[in-house]
């Protein structure tokens, strides 16, 4: 199944606020991406309905395996293209926003590429 850029951020940001404060709720997600609550419920509807998300009675979110899966590659390649671009010589908040703009659309091939270089640069 082809997933949307949109979902693949609100998986990674998922992860990330999962991972940083170890709960997450529609409002932490809104208020992380900077979007209304009502297009976050939207799309975590969507998100449920596909399998990806399951929201508790409590209203809290928790990653599928599947929504984990798809979070965790998007969130690996923008730490991996992050740390790759700051060793070229780019500025950290920079290097992140680049990252953030290129991780979904980066083929297989040329992400693995990348990593193979930068695994032997990066320290």
């Amino acid at each position: 199944m082809e997933i949307h850029e949109s979902s693949e951020d609100y998986l990674e940001t998922i992860l990330i606020l999962k991972e940083r404060t170890g709960q997450v709720r529609s409002i932490d997600i809104a208020t992380e991406m900077n979007y209304s609550k009502p297009s976050i419920s939207v799309a975590m509807k969507k998100l449920r309905e596909n399998g990806y998300i399951e929201v508790d009675r409590d209203g809290f979110i928790t990653l599928t395996d599947s929504g984990y899966e798809i979070a965790s590659s998007i969130y690996d390649r923008h730490k991996l293209l992050t740390k790759f671009f700051i060793s070229l010589g780019v500025d950290a908040e920079v290097a992140a926003v680049d990252a953030c703009k290129i991780e979904h659309d980066l083929s297989e091939e040329t992400f693995q590429k990348i990593r193979e270089h930068a695994l032997k640069t990066i320290k």
